[in-house]
């Protein structure tokens, strides 16, 4: 029979719209019927994000036989709720800020845009109901061979998860449940109701006041957006801006932002949450003195949560807490037939990570594979405007097991940033002084996302830096201020001793 509907994920989209409408049938088809188990599966997959996505469209794909559980929307966060309808909202954020900066570009559009922002929503939801095939039960049903289920899948053994009545006997089992947004204890806050990133794609009218509980990526990227849509945005958080990166890398960012008229309030502490009936309020102290911020709308992005409740990882013999499954470094869990991939047991949240750790688990759970996650080079990217994208050892974290040093290259000195009128970034490479090898880097700029890819694969293949000064970039791009690091390693290179031979060289060449 069709599986029932789940309240929390309607949530998470309009059901009235068309566009949302032809996502369900991809992603959560009203009318699914769930297979009848036959015989043992050589893996169940409980969650249907990217972790589980490659875990089983891998298996299934090589000939396992693979079922795949998921109780919401599949495709999970990325599809859903994080990446592809953030990116498109803040894509449509830029062409707002292009527009109204024309002038400097010798052009003239007249009044100031209009912005219309049900437009924006309802594109951002056309783009995702067609991207979402690709994560669809259908395709994994037919492409993949998979098992699709669609309800709430739970361990009843070390060897068993129970499915909408049904139970599926496993040889191996991947967790893959994710996480959610973290809701701070705040009081009032509950009842002056607020947004998190699983509901706040549902808008179609645009808050004239937003206030922002946390400053780390999500919390940037969408204050950003909805700032240059026209909202007054105030960003509200206990720590620093970012805290992940460097300070000097974290400020431009932050520069550029209150240049657009983003109010920050860091090192404060929310007392409480209002309402009355004319607008909401959070109630902040900082440094002992206390503030109302007064808004029509909160966005709270203060971090995730793993999911681990309610699915039976007792019966199943796995450890976890608060912070997420516990995992080895091959991602076995306590029980060595279940293993854990993603959100729920990663400290890299990205969706790029959780597909890396899915392959690993595939290799490692069936092919006597010892792919550890720790030799995982991971990238992060914070899709600001600049963006600020990294890879690799910090020059902290760097120090701890090598000779470090560090190029760090302006923008203000990269002819296409110069003319494109994004000077206001730099490219940062760390490496061993001892052998040359590139150890980790920092790039911002506006597609600092498409450049990080550059330093990951050198670190992944161990190259050095002076890879960076013989590899020829076409001119004029910004990724040259990774070929400017390159020559300015190369000439540390020409040390006095190296330089009197090359002169005695060419003295000889004249004689």
């Amino acid at each position: 029979m069709p599986v029932s509907t789940d309240e929390h994920w309607r949530q998470m989209i309009r059901p009235e719209d068309f566009f949302d409408q032809e996502l369900i049938a991809h992603v959560h088809p009203p009318t699914w019927v769930n297979p009848t188990p036959s015989g043992k599966y050589n893996l169940v997959v409980l969650g249907a994000g990217t972790a589980g996505l490659v875990s089983a469209g891998g298996t299934g794909g090589l000939g396992g036989k693979v079922a795949l559980i998921e109780k919401a929307l599949m495709g999970g966060d990325c599809l859903n709720i994080g990446c592809v309808p953030s990116k498109a909202v803040i894509r449509a954020a830029r062409a707002v800020y292009d527009a109204q900066r024309s002038a400097s570009f010798g052009l003239s559009l007249g009044d100031p845009p209009a912005i219309n922002f049900a437009q924006v929503m309802e594109r951002m939801r056309r783009l995702r109901a067609e991207i979402a095939p690709h994560d669809s039960a259908e395709r994994f049903k037919n492409d993949f061979k998979v098992d699709v289920f669609l309800g709430d899948g739970k361990f009843i053994s070390d060897r068993e998860i129970e499915v909408a009545g049904q139970r599926l006997q496993f040889e191996r089992a991947v967790i893959a449940t994710g996480a959610r947004a973290a809701v701070p204890p705040i009081s009032g806050l509950a009842e002056a109701g607020f947004y998190t990133n699983e509901t706040i794609f549902t808008l179609t009218s645009l808050p004239a006041r937003l206030a922002v509980i946390g400053a780390g990526p999500i919390g940037c990227e969408l204050a950003q957006a909805f700032q240059r849509f026209g909202t007054k945005v105030v960003v509200i958080n206990q720590g620093d801006l970012l805290p992940r990166e460097d300070r000097d890398v974290a400020s431009i960012v932050r520069h550029q932002m209150e240049r657009e008229g983003v109010e920050f309030l860091l090192q404060t502490r929310i007392l409480r949450a209002q309402q009355d009936p004319q607008a909401k309020a959070l109630v902040v102290s900082q440094q002992g003195t206390e503030r109302i911020v007064p808004c029509d709308a909160i966005l709270v992005a203060a971090g995730r949560t793993p999911n681990v409740e309610g699915i039976g990882l007792e019966a199943a013999g796995v450890k976890f807490s608060s912070q997420g499954v516990e995992v080895d470094d091959y991602l076995r869990t306590s029980n060595p037939r279940i293993f854990a991939a993603g959100d729920v047991c990663s400290q890299f949240k990205f969706t790029h990570s959780a597909d890396a750790m899915a392959r690993n688990v595939i290799a490692n759970a069936f092919f006597f594979g010892r792919r550890k996650t720790s030799a995982l080079t991971i990238p992060w990217c914070t899709f600001t405007d600049p963006e600020i994208a990294h890879v690799g050892h910090t020059e902290a974290s760097a120090a701890a097991g090598f000779s470090v040093a560090t190029f760090t290259q302006s923008f203000e000195d990269v002819d296409r940033a110069v003319l494109d009128g994004e000077s206001d970034g730099l490219a940062r490479v760390h490496y061993d002084k001892k052998t040359g090898r590139i150890l980790g880097g920092t790039i911002v700029a506006r597609h600092a996302g498409e450049m990080i890819g550059q330093l990951t694969l050198a670190i992944t293949a161990g190259l050095k830096l002076s890879a960076f000064s013989s590899t020829i970039q076409p001119y004029p791009v910004q990724s040259d201020a990774l070929k400017k690091i390159g020559d300015a390693y190369m000439r540390t290179r020409l040390t006095p001793f190296v330089q009197n031979l090359f002169q005695k060289w060419f003295a000889w060449r004249r004689s």
